[in-house]
């Protein structure tokens, strides 16, 4: 039978945008890159851990668990993000709290329509494993307008499994535009009384701890304990789609927006040319970046650094392990100079700069 003139509209206006390209609003929902390192074991807190970009492990006070990327994933995917309870924590206290969260710039959110008549439904679909059966809260979250909106889903054995949630538009807020952090979802994995005491707040409103992740079950209570998730796609609508694909190069250049990390990979690699303006400082560009950067980055250095002269060698010249990396953009590492170096000419000299390790490297960090 053929399909009325209404039909055709409604099909038209669900499909919208979603056979453009990126349709799914999430960076790395498929896990594939892990620019800081594939494990980081001993975590107890927040922070961007070693695995999979753009996804933070968020709370405190949950036992201890390892992050890693994973090569355990459904078909059609080749890498997950990997929970594993190594401390567990099975009575929390009231304040406990464990999520993995991903947040996007709020000009990247703006036709959700929210805060407006024409506001846009959330389809929020992806692939979850898990040793631990129970409920699991999903949360999205209004930053500008501290607002929320929270569903659950149910693991009830240990194969992968797929998932579509359906949030409601909301007419209150809308996203500021800019390139700060507007909208995040959280996938939730523990939660103490603070966050259980109320009611699950299922339509958009303002943000309450006591409503936010009841029913979550502890996750943490067993050391054998893991949970993956890969496939995480966000769209517009009422209807969630089949799992956008990008190229690795792609997911790569839009995951440097936010963190880029330059490593040696060899001995004796070098890093950066600069100049001298006395015989113990020197200033230059470290790094040029291969995207812009979503806002001046914050820097670390890691390893031993060596300065040769412009005799051609490191006689004489002091190594640096730290670095007032002072002058970025978001086009560029630079320093203004480093003090404590000697045996470089005086002003005017060329100095390059290499790494003594494989494993030495310098960052550059404009995480939300």
């Amino acid at each position: 039978m053929a399909l009325s003139q209404v039909g055709l509209e409604r099909l038209n206006t669900d499909t919208t945008d979603k056979l453009g390209e990126r349709k799914n609003k999430i960076i790395n929902g498929a896990m594939q890159v892990a620019q800081r390192g594939t494990s980081d074991s001993g975590i107890t807190s927040s922070e961007y851990a070693d695995g999979p970009d753009r996804f933070k492990l968020g709370g405190s006070s949950f036992g201890t668990v390892t992050v890693s990327q994973s090569t355990d994933s459904p078909n059609d995917f080749g890498n997950s993000y990997k929970v594993d309870v190594t401390t567990a924590n099975g009575s929390l206290s009231a304040g406990s709290l464990l999520e993995i969260q991903t947040s996007l710039e709020g000009q990247d959110v703006q036709d959700f329509a929210k805060g407006t008549s024409d506001a846009k439904q959330y389809a929020l679909s992806f692939h979850v494993k898990s040793t631990k059966n129970g409920t699991y809260v999903v949360m999205l979250f209004d930053h500008d307008n501290n607002r929320m909106v929270c569903k659950t889903y149910t693991v009830s054995d240990a194969n992968w499994n797929k998932y579509t949630l359906i949030f409601p538009a909301d007419t209150t807020g809308a996203f500021d535009n800019d390139n700060a952090k507007s909208f995040s979802v959280k996938f939730v994995l523990v939660a103490g009384t603070t966050f259980t005491s109320g009611t699950l707040q299922t339509t958009w409103g303002s943000s309450s701890n006591a409503d936010s992740r009841v029913g979550q079950v502890n996750f943490a209570d067993s050391t054998s304990n893991d949970w993956y998730v890969t496939g995480v796609q966000l769209e517009i609508g009422s209807v969630a789609t089949d799992f956008e694909h990008r190229s690795f190069g792609q997911e790569l250049a839009l995951c440097q927006r936010y963190y880029y990390r330059w490593t040696a990979g060899a001995t004796n690699r070098y890093l950066w040319q600069g100049q001298s303006y006395s015989t113990s400082s020197c200033f230059g560009v470290i790094k040029e970046f291969p995207v812009t950067m979503r806002a001046v980055p914050t820097s670390t250095i890691s390893g031993t650094w060596t300065p040769f002269g412009d005799d051609g060698s490191v006689s004489g010249h002091n190594a640096f392990t730290t670095l007032s990396i002072d002058q970025n953009t978001v086009h560029s590492l630079a320093t203004g100079g480093w003090d404590g170096g000697s045996g470089v000419g005086g002003g005017g000299r060329a100095v390059v700069v290499k790494a003594s390790a494989a494993a030495d490297y310098i960052d550059a960090s404009a995480e939300l």
